[in-house]
């Protein structure tokens, strides 16, 4: 990278990367004054929120149209379909800002969407999981008014907590007048993402060991299944070992997405370039890219309306049914 000029100069000019003091080093979420030359990586960023505005839409767009959709497990999807949304977009928008409408006011404005969106991404996750162990540990009461409110207590905490987060660098929490208190994303300070970064930890902690639980609660149902039907051991084991593969590709996903830029948050510090940063943060973009793969467009519900809308007809391949968020 090159080293900031002159004020009029044209060289130094950078992207999201910070060379407020000669060196290219933490990526820069805060606008600068003067043009900035294209930076390739931003414009792979801007790519990827495109792609995942587009994908996410239509999630919210299914479920907010389609009034059968009302249940808990199709209302936390939408959850995790929005806040990817707002990720898209706020990628979008900070490209946006950053290179055509620089201003400080409104970077933190998108700095804000940006920690809001991705903290309400990786909470509804863990909500769904939640979802998900409630609905086979009380299979007998999970389709009862109290799952229903729960559901909306779990996203209030949820949307609450993330707008905290994406208020705080707004409300002042932020490096802009302190350099050296600068994270490897500016203008988040380091004690700043040192918090989202344990809380991510907890978050997988907790994911994981749901994901162990549920595994023995479906081991455990398809072992007396095959019992009761007198199912072949190698038909249990197929449906045992379905269900296990499709968590670990849940699980793998998500932990093969963030715990890079996670552990980075953690270890790195302002001085670090710049390219390690990108590196480990696009992969966390493309979580909110198969979240809609992963959670929406494999569930049939979903596809049938898709479908519907796609042909114009229903597939005869493709039988309405209603599934439990456990169906993995």
């Amino acid at each position: 990278m090159m080293e900031e000029g002159p004020p009029n100069s044209s060289e130094g000019q950078q992207g999201w990367f910070a060379a407020r003091n000669g060196s290219s080093s933490s990526l820069d979420l805060e606008s600068v004054v003067q043009p900035l030359a294209l930076n390739p990586w931003d414009v792979i960023l801007c790519i990827s929120g495109t792609i995942i505005s587009c994908e996410n839409a239509i999630v919210v767009v299914v479920i907010f149209y389609t009034p059968t959709f009302r249940a808990p497990m199709f209302l936390l999807i939408g959850s995790l379909a929005t806040a990817d949304l707002l990720a898209g977009l706020g990628l979008i928008l900070h490209f946006a800002f950053v290179y055509f409408i620089p201003s400080e006011a409104v970077s933190l404005l998108t700095v804000g969407l940006l920690v809001t969106s991705f903290t309400a991404s990786v909470s509804s996750l863990l909500t769904i999981t939640i979802d998900r162990y409630l609905s086979l540990y009380n299979a007998l009461t999970y389709y009862s008014e109290k799952t229903v409110t729960r559901t909306y207590i779990m996203l209030i905490l949820t949307w609450g907590a993330s707008i905290c987060y994406g208020l705080l660098p707004i409300m002042g929490w932020n490096c802009l007048k302190d350099p050296s208190a600068c994270s490897i994303v500016k203008p988040l300070t380091k004690n700043h993402l040192i918090i989202l970064s344990i809380s991510f930890f907890m978050v997988f902690a907790v994911m994981l060991q749901l994901y162990v639980q549920i595994c023995k609660i479906v081991c455990r149902h398809a072992h007396q299944i095959a019992v009761q039907r007198h199912f072949l051991a190698s038909s249990h084991y197929v449906t045992t070992r379905k269900g296990i593969a499709t968590l670990a590709v849940i699980l793998g996903a998500f932990a093969s997405c963030w715990l890079p830029f996670a552990v980075y948050c953690l270890l790195g510090d302002y001085s670090y370039p710049a390219l390690y940063t990108y590196v480990t943060l696009l992969p966390a973009t493309y979580n909110s890219m198969i979240n809609p793969v992963i959670y929406a467009f494999r569930n049939q519900e979903i596809q049938k309306v898709l479908w519907t809308v796609c042909c114009g007809c229903f597939s005869s391949t493709m039988p309405f049914r209603s599934h439990s968020p456990s169906d993995v």
